[in-house]
């Protein structure tokens, strides 16, 4: 039997955990990933006892993003395919934006792109010293379309305008200045520790008062307009001769076109 693509484990005291298990490839995300992770959500939120979800990544990576061997194959698809695609992406986003209780990220090793999205649309963030982060589409061609919603609301307009356009990476000391993340420990081992207080803290707070907050943060809100908009902005770049040749070179261990020496 195949291992899981997301481990879900219930801890004392009603604390999902779920684990992206893809550990060869990054934690990057395929269709099936997206579908078990949102899957393991669906379960948490409709339980009564949960009281919070931490999300985590198998191996020395939280997650690379998307996985680039789909996304090379999405660019072979018609617009309307690509779309469903890409909102399969918006729903797991704004499934985990909206939990009724607290989501918590462990990153280790790097959040990039895709990966970068889900912490983004966590509550709570807890990063190893060592971990870098980056909205890298651009370098592939490619927009951040699915994830700019909630990388805008975690670290604001200006912050997202640079790193959006240049694709640059920057660590964890830098994530916690511009607001993506709360905490950062020495190492990935010291995770759990810095998560404990957390966890006590949540369950000192009230459920359904929790639960409360998490709609009034919510407020200003993302429309069902808006994400099919951004899906198919992402669906017409997958496809662009940009996107592809982006998509292409990086798989191919080669500069792309754009930055062919003059």
């Amino acid at each position: 039997m195949a291992d899981p693509l997301v481990i879900s484990a219930i801890d004392e005291g009603g604390i999902h955990r779920l684990t992206m298990n893809r550990p060869d490839v990054r934690n990057a995300f395929n269709p099936d990933l997206v579908h078990e992770l949102a899957a393991g959500l669906d379960r948490a939120a409709q339980d009564p006892s949960c009281r919070a979800v931490v999300l985590a990544g198998a191996g020395k990576v939280f997650s690379a993003g998307a996985d680039l061997e789909n996304m090379r194959r999405a660019g072979t698809l018609s617009e309307n395919e690509n779309t469903a695609d890409a909102m399969n992406v918006s729903r797991l986003l704004e499934r985990l934006d909206s939990m009724p209780v607290p989501a918590i990220a462990l990153v280790q090793g790097a959040a990039i792109a895709g990966g970068l999205g889900l912490v983004a649309a966590c509550d709570l963030v807890i990063a190893a010293a060592d971990a870098v982060f980056a909205i890298s589409e651009v370098r592939l061609g490619l927009i951040p379309a699915m994830i700019s919603p909630y990388v805008i609301g975690a670290i604001g307009a200006r912050q997202a305008r640079r790193y959006m356009l240049t694709g640059e990476r920057f660590g964890a000391s830098d994530a916690l200045s511009m607001g993506l993340v709360h905490s950062i420990t020495p190492s990935a081992v010291e995770m759990e520790a810095t998560l404990e207080p957390l966890i006590d803290a949540i369950l000192k707070s009230a459920p359904g008062a929790i639960a409360e907050t998490k709609s009034l943060l919510r407020e200003s809100g993302r429309t069902a307009a808006d994400q099919q908009r951004l899906a198919r902005a992402l669906a017409r770049r997958r496809a662009s001769a940009e996107g592809r040749e982006g998509v292409d070179a990086f798989l191919e261990k080669r500069a792309p076109d754009w930055q062919k020496p003059g």
